[in-house]
């Protein structure tokens, strides 16, 4: 089990480029390190969750299609910016969205939690198992040179993000391209997974103080996955946010 001090030393490490500031100066991220987790297959509990958020789904579509609503139409400009097609490579948010209307995956416990929560606050939300981290987590501007694990037709293959594209990395390679699109294989998930790193992405209109609500609803949930669960956060970000009082 990790101590409170390593995980705030996780997250004391990791760091946004400038670039990435220059590219979009109201993104921030709220960096949340959890542990003493018990992970395991999809439940009642994280089903629960998951019809939640499809209930929520279902009534912000009902005011039109996904890339109209705020929040999306936010991260489909970030995605123009450095270059990707959204209506090709959709942001984890929209991508959700979107499965909503047939039902959302059902993976495992950890990973139903943080798909239902992204949703329920409509926001993009990563989760990455931090034992499996080499180094510190940075986002960045790929150089083209970084190595991605993934799988494509069923295969397991190492691809390269395109040049000026916003991934997160660590000394390993990349563990997510395009901001927040695809996950590698090598962070993912699983149902041994102890000690893991929630990734809260804000784009104007999301707050600071949505950002926060988001996680505290997140760590609520998880801590109702184990006696011993733990977590801290930080969030990083180039510049504060107004208050609206959302």
């Amino acid at each position: 089990m990790a101590d409170l001090a390593m995980l705030e030393a996780v997250l004391a490490s990791a760091s946004v480029d400038a670039a990435v500031s220059v590219l979009r100066p109201d993104y921030r991220v709220l960096l949340v390190a959890v542990d003493g987790v018990v992970n395991g297959p999809s439940d009642e509990m994280s089903g629960r969750l998951l019809r939640a958020a499809e209930g929520t789904a279902r009534e912000a579509l009902g005011q039109g299609p996904a890339e109209v609503l705020p929040h999306v139409a936010a991260w489909r400009d970030a995605y123009r910016a450095f270059g990707a097609k959204p209506q090709r490579t959709r942001n984890s948010l929209e991508a959700l969205l979107r499965r909503a209307g047939t039902g959302l995956p059902r993976v495992n416990r950890l990973t139903d939690a943080y798909n239902a929560i992204s949703v329920v606050h409509m926001l993009p939300l990563g989760g990455e198992d931090l034992a499996r981290y080499r180094g510190a987590p940075r986002l960045v501007r790929a150089t083209g040179a970084e190595t991605f694990d993934t799988v494509a037709d069923g295969t397991p293959v190492i691809e390269h993000p395109e040049p000026g594209e916003v991934v997160w990395c660590d000394d390993a390679g990349v563990t997510c391209r395009r901001w927040n699109w695809r996950q590698a294989r090598r962070t993912q998930l699983e149902e041994g997974t102890t000690t893991a790193l929630f990734i809260l992405d804000g784009l104007e209109p999301v707050t600071d103080r949505a950002l926060g609500a988001a996680a505290d609803d997140l760590v609520a949930h998880l801590e109702r996955l184990g006696p011993d669960v733990r977590s801290v956060r930080r969030l990083i970000a180039s510049r504060p946010t107004p208050d609206r009082g959302d």
